[in-house]
């Protein structure tokens, strides 16, 4: 399910006024400013705002937090159990059966402004396929992705993450491509970090020159 504008719901616990928005200036006053009564894009609060209603709204309908992940709620019945994923205004719901699930939605729909995505297919680049034995999580396409956008790149697999007789050292001469190289090792630690998280050790060998590197990745 994906919240629609997310950081609207937000509640202000705080006095805050802004500069009437162009377009919308009320003539004879135009040294007057607006006062917010609830959250607003682009504010620093608006994040912290908008999670701390989220965790209002499931907590007083028997959610708990997860400690180790604050963006993950369970609820435990004698019907089942059903687990809420939370990214920013997007949201992963299983369950153990479809009347939890549906419970849950009816839960979220009745305060906040909701779209239901229906059956889970792809979520922050990841891929979910059904199969007889389970569920797989994959980022294949999200691979494909990246070596498209980034087409001079070799595409040829390797059995190896990392190659042992590679040495790396630092650039003290004029960096290449630096901006081209930051975002190439940003898209591999989303990998590293989702699913992939055999091509960690070469992710951090290559990120320590981020900074001014000499030239670019041979492959991905």
């Amino acid at each position: 399910m994906d919240v629609k504008t997310a950081f609207l719901n937000g509640d202000l616990d705080e006095e805050i006024y802004m500069e009437q928005p162009e377009g919308f200036i009320v003539p004879g006053q135009e040294k007057k400013v607006c006062k917010l009564v609830k959250s607003l894009y682009r504010l620093k609060r608006a994040p912290k705002q908008w999670h701390l209603k989220f965790d209002n709204a499931l907590m007083s309908n028997g959610f708990k937090i997860n400690e180790c992940d604050k963006c993950v709620y369970t609820k435990s019945t004698q019907d089942g159990f059903v687990i809420v994923c939370l990214y920013v205004d997007d949201m992963l719901i299983i369950g153990s059966n479809i009347g939890m699930i549906k419970s849950t939605k009816k839960i979220l729909t009745n305060n906040f402004d909701m779209k239901d995505l229906g059956v889970a297919d792809v979520i922050l680049g990841i891929k979910i396929s059904r199969t007889f034995d389970g569920l797989v999580l994959s980022q294949s396409h999200y691979i494909e992705k990246i070596l498209a956008k980034f087409s001079k790149y070799d595409t040829s697999p390797v059995r190896t993450p990392y190659d042992p007789s590679l040495n790396l050292v630092k650039n003290i001469g004029h960096g290449v491509s630096q901006i081209e190289y930051a975002r190439i090792i940003g898209s591999l630690m989303y990998l590293m970090n989702c699913t992939r998280p055999h091509i960690a050790y070469s992710s951090n060998r290559l990120s320590r020159y981020t900074s001014n590197p000499r030239g670019i990745i041979g492959k991905l």
